[in-house]
């Protein structure tokens, strides 16, 4: 079996096809630009998403497909979706796994993103392909990275008030997609992938615990938070942000968790995880 995973030059990508080769599985690597794949001992082929005619052949040989979600704007990012999609048909690849996005599907700033997914899937589902899809849970790890901007602030301050939100790492997202793309009982499912839902307040109390900080959680308004994301991100990075967490405090991202079902263990505790993260 051949197990191709697109977006290898990302962090998620490469991830996940490091624990397939851990796992004795042949992989190979998809790059929009290979040149930049140096770290992965793995054939790298070209992957641009949006062409189609290099997808046919860089998929040739392929079982099975890892689609990493691309990070453009919604609207291209569906056709080119639906591009890699008809290039794995073409290339006879039997199951495809997409790496999909949980969140508010409407009313707020993240919801086109999060609607542009969800046409993915239907896509997906669709494709005469056996298929598999992920609904990522947030990403904890660019919290852990802001830590000395946290730190100078003494706080952690944004819009998600006292929502819940379902973390997870690309560690262990890597864990579950390996499962789902190389063990038959996941085909036809869709799984929430995100440990234990937590607050923002016992997200500071963590770090705390992890950084010797001293931190706390100061709720801002979303009209707020969006305008001190545009002043240091930009008007469209500033703006998705806010989308994520206005979503986090509506419980968008506070959902059941098939995290076990997908990876066969439990996800990393918290408390564990941030044990992990001291000096």
């Amino acid at each position: 079996m051949t197990i191709a995973v697109t977006a290898v030059s990302g962090q998620l990508g490469a991830a996940i096809a490091r624990v397939l080769v851990a796992r004795g599985e042949t992989v190979i690597g998809l790059a929009r630009t290979p040149e930049k794949v140096t770290d992965l001992k793995i054939e790298i082929r070209p992957g641009d998403y949006a062409n189609l005619a290099q997808l046919e052949v860089s998929l040739a040989g392929v079982d099975r497909l890892l689609l990493v979600s691309g990070n453009g704007d919604p609207a291209a990012r569906i056709d080119q979706h639906r591009t890699v999609i008809e290039a794995a048909r073409a290339a006879g690849v039997q199951r495809i796994v997409y790496t999909s996005v949980q969140g508010a599907e409407t009313g707020t700033a993240f919801s086109p993103v999060v609607d542009s997914n969800r046409q993915t899937e239907a896509d997906i589902r669709n494709s005469g392909m056996d298929w598999v899809i992920g609904r990522n849970g947030i990403y904890i790890e660019p919290d852990i990275e802001y830590i000395d901007s946290y730190r100078k602030a003494g706080e952690i301050a944004n819009c998600a008030g006292k929502g819940r939100c379902g973390y997870t790492t690309r560690g262990e997202l890597a864990v579950a997609y390996a499962h789902m793309l190389t063990e038959p009982q996941h085909v036809g499912q869709i799984y929430n992938l995100h440990g234990t839902p937590i607050t923002q307040a016992e997200l500071a109390e963590y770090m705390n615990q992890a950084f010797g900080t001293d931190m706390v959680f100061r709720p801002m308004s979303v009209e707020d938070y969006r305008a001190n994301r545009v002043a240091e991100l930009g008007d469209f990075i500033g703006t998705v942000i806010a989308g994520i967490y206005e979503g986090i405090r509506k419980g968008a991202v506070d959902n059941p968790s098939q995290f076990e079902q997908a990876a066969g263990r439990p996800h990393i505790g918290w408390q564990t995880y941030f044990e992990s993260l001291k000096a």
